[in-house]
Protein backbone atom coordinates (compact mmCIF):
# COMPACT_ATOMS: atom_id res chain seq x y z
CA UNK A 1 0.00 0.00 0.00
CA UNK A 2 0.80 3.86 -0.62
CA UNK A 3 0.56 6.17 1.56
CA UNK A 4 -1.07 9.19 0.67
CA UNK A 5 -2.63 12.35 2.14
CA UNK A 6 -5.50 14.41 0.53
CA UNK A 7 -6.49 17.86 1.69
CA UNK A 8 -10.70 18.31 1.67
CA UNK A 9 -12.09 21.61 1.67
CA UNK A 10 -15.40 23.66 1.22
CA UNK A 11 -17.37 26.31 1.83
CA UNK A 12 -20.68 26.06 0.33
CA UNK A 13 -23.99 24.12 2.10
CA UNK A 14 -22.45 22.63 4.97
CA UNK A 15 -19.07 21.79 4.25
CA UNK A 16 -18.31 20.67 7.79
CA UNK A 17 -20.99 17.90 7.30
CA UNK A 18 -19.96 17.24 3.61
CA UNK A 19 -16.34 16.83 4.70
CA UNK A 20 -17.14 13.78 6.86
CA UNK A 21 -19.04 12.44 4.18
CA UNK A 22 -16.44 12.44 2.17
CA UNK A 23 -14.23 11.00 4.45
CA UNK A 24 -16.29 8.12 4.35
CA UNK A 25 -16.24 7.94 0.56
CA UNK A 26 -12.50 8.02 0.27
CA UNK A 27 -12.96 4.65 2.48
CA UNK A 28 -14.73 3.14 -0.27
CA UNK A 29 -12.34 4.22 -3.05
CA UNK A 30 -11.23 0.59 -4.61
CA UNK A 31 -7.99 -0.23 -3.57
CA UNK A 32 -7.97 2.09 -0.20
CA UNK A 33 -8.25 2.66 3.14
CA UNK A 34 -8.52 5.86 5.09
CA UNK A 35 -6.54 5.54 8.29
CA UNK A 36 -6.43 8.66 9.86
CA UNK A 37 -8.23 12.57 9.21
CA UNK A 38 -7.42 15.53 10.94
CA UNK A 39 -9.50 18.05 13.02
CA UNK A 40 -11.56 20.38 11.07
CA UNK A 41 -10.14 24.25 10.50
CA UNK A 42 -11.96 27.91 9.56
CA UNK A 43 -9.52 29.67 7.23
CA UNK A 44 -10.68 32.72 5.31
CA UNK A 45 -10.68 32.36 1.48
CA UNK A 46 -7.65 32.97 -0.42
CA UNK A 47 -7.54 35.24 -3.24
CA UNK A 48 -11.22 35.97 -3.42
CA UNK A 49 -13.30 38.10 -1.49
CA UNK A 50 -17.12 37.86 -0.38
CA UNK A 51 -17.45 34.24 0.09
CA UNK A 52 -18.01 32.27 3.64
CA UNK A 53 -14.92 31.34 5.82
CA UNK A 54 -13.55 27.41 4.26
CA UNK A 55 -13.38 24.22 6.44
CA UNK A 56 -10.44 22.17 5.56
CA UNK A 57 -9.17 18.90 6.93
CA UNK A 58 -6.55 16.57 5.36
CA UNK A 59 -6.50 12.20 5.18
CA UNK A 60 -4.43 9.93 5.32
CA UNK A 61 -5.25 7.27 3.09
CA UNK A 62 -2.86 3.91 2.07
CA UNK A 63 -3.84 3.16 -1.82
CA UNK A 64 -2.79 0.59 -4.60
CA UNK A 65 -4.39 3.37 -6.50
CA UNK A 66 -1.64 5.26 -9.09
CA UNK A 67 -1.10 8.87 -8.19
CA UNK A 68 -3.56 9.65 -12.00
CA UNK A 69 -6.16 6.95 -10.89
CA UNK A 70 -6.86 8.35 -7.14
CA UNK A 71 -6.17 11.88 -8.83
CA UNK A 72 -9.62 10.56 -11.23
CA UNK A 73 -11.24 9.09 -8.13
CA UNK A 74 -10.87 12.20 -6.13
CA UNK A 75 -12.26 14.85 -9.16
CA UNK A 76 -15.13 12.45 -9.51
CA UNK A 77 -15.75 12.41 -5.80
CA UNK A 78 -15.86 16.34 -6.61
CA UNK A 79 -18.37 15.73 -9.30
CA UNK A 80 -20.63 13.83 -6.72
CA UNK A 81 -20.85 16.96 -4.34
CA UNK A 82 -21.79 19.04 -7.17
CA UNK A 83 -18.29 20.65 -7.07
CA UNK A 84 -18.36 24.10 -10.35
CA UNK A 85 -15.12 25.01 -11.69
CA UNK A 86 -16.55 28.68 -12.46
CA UNK A 87 -13.86 30.75 -11.17
CA UNK A 88 -10.50 30.12 -9.56
CA UNK A 89 -10.26 30.74 -6.11
CA UNK A 90 -14.19 30.46 -5.63
CA UNK A 91 -16.57 29.29 -3.60
CA UNK A 92 -17.14 25.70 -4.19
CA UNK A 93 -19.13 22.51 -2.07
CA UNK A 94 -15.42 20.44 -2.27
CA UNK A 95 -12.64 20.59 -3.44
CA UNK A 96 -9.84 17.25 -3.16
CA UNK A 97 -6.22 17.84 -3.76
CA UNK A 98 -4.03 15.17 -3.44
CA UNK A 99 -0.85 16.76 -1.85
CA UNK A 100 1.41 14.02 -1.49
CA UNK A 101 1.84 10.00 -2.35
CA UNK A 102 4.77 8.21 -0.77
CA UNK A 103 7.82 10.59 -1.64
CA UNK A 104 6.90 11.21 -5.78
CA UNK A 105 7.85 14.29 -7.25
CA UNK A 106 5.66 14.45 -10.38
CA UNK A 107 4.83 16.89 -12.69
CA UNK A 108 2.45 16.27 -15.44
CA UNK A 109 -0.61 17.32 -17.31
CA UNK A 110 -2.73 15.75 -14.31
CA UNK A 111 -1.30 15.26 -11.46
CA UNK A 112 1.50 16.96 -9.94
CA UNK A 113 3.07 15.64 -6.17
CA UNK A 114 3.47 17.29 -4.03
CA UNK A 115 0.85 19.56 -4.88
CA UNK A 116 2.36 22.99 -5.83
CA UNK A 117 0.79 25.11 -3.40
CA UNK A 118 1.08 23.30 -0.25
CA UNK A 119 4.15 23.93 1.10
CA UNK A 120 2.37 28.06 1.35
CA UNK A 121 -0.32 27.11 2.77
CA UNK A 122 -0.83 26.54 6.72
CA UNK A 123 -5.14 25.81 6.01
CA UNK A 124 -2.54 22.56 4.25
CA UNK A 125 0.31 22.22 6.87
CA UNK A 126 -2.17 22.77 9.54
CA UNK A 127 -3.51 19.52 9.74
CA UNK A 128 -1.33 17.56 7.85
CA UNK A 129 1.12 18.23 10.95
CA UNK A 130 -2.01 17.40 13.30
CA UNK A 131 -1.85 13.39 11.52
CA UNK A 132 1.63 13.84 9.89
CA UNK A 133 3.96 15.48 12.31
CA UNK A 134 7.35 14.48 10.68
CA UNK A 135 5.75 15.02 7.30
CA UNK A 136 8.35 16.21 4.76
CA UNK A 137 7.11 18.10 1.72
CA UNK A 138 9.49 16.41 -1.19
CA UNK A 139 11.47 19.52 -2.65
CA UNK A 140 10.47 21.79 -0.24
CA UNK A 141 11.68 20.08 3.50
CA UNK A 142 9.86 19.31 6.89
CA UNK A 143 6.35 20.69 6.47
CA UNK A 144 7.03 21.83 10.33
CA UNK A 145 9.62 23.65 9.29
CA UNK A 146 7.46 25.13 6.19
CA UNK A 147 4.56 26.38 8.27
CA UNK A 148 6.79 28.45 10.63
CA UNK A 149 7.33 30.46 7.19
CA UNK A 150 3.66 30.85 6.88
CA UNK A 151 2.52 34.56 7.99
CA UNK A 152 -0.93 33.72 8.37
CA UNK A 153 -0.85 30.79 11.00
CA UNK A 154 -3.08 31.99 13.51
CA UNK A 155 -5.89 32.73 10.82
CA UNK A 156 -6.11 28.59 10.98
CA UNK A 157 -8.83 28.13 13.33
CA UNK A 158 -9.70 24.67 14.81
CA UNK A 159 -13.36 24.22 14.91
CA UNK A 160 -15.38 22.36 17.38
CA UNK A 161 -17.96 19.95 15.82
CA UNK A 162 -19.55 17.64 17.74
CA UNK A 163 -21.06 16.13 14.89
CA UNK A 164 -17.79 15.02 13.37
CA UNK A 165 -16.51 13.24 16.33
CA UNK A 166 -19.94 11.29 16.66
CA UNK A 167 -19.38 10.81 12.54
CA UNK A 168 -15.79 9.46 13.29
CA UNK A 169 -16.98 7.32 15.93
CA UNK A 170 -19.44 5.96 13.57
CA UNK A 171 -17.18 5.35 10.57
CA UNK A 172 -15.00 3.38 13.34
CA UNK A 173 -18.18 1.06 14.37
CA UNK A 174 -18.88 0.55 10.89
CA UNK A 175 -15.33 -0.56 9.88
CA UNK A 176 -14.32 2.18 7.65
CA UNK A 177 -10.65 2.42 8.05
CA UNK A 178 -9.04 3.81 11.54
CA UNK A 179 -10.15 6.78 11.33
CA UNK A 180 -9.59 9.67 13.51
CA UNK A 181 -6.80 12.53 14.33
CA UNK A 182 -4.36 10.23 16.05
CA UNK A 183 -6.20 7.41 15.14
CA UNK A 184 -3.25 5.20 13.48
CA UNK A 185 0.94 5.43 13.19
CA UNK A 186 1.72 7.93 10.44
Amino acid sequence: MNPAFVALGGNLDQPAARLLRVMAELDDLPQTRLLRVSSLYRTAPVGYDGQPDFINAVARVDTTLTPEALMAALLACEARHGRVRAERNGPRTLDLDLLLYQDRMLDDRFVTLPHPRMHVRPFVLVPLLEIAPDAIVPGHGPARALLALCPDIADVRRIEYPAFDWGLHTLRTLGKGMVGPMAAAA
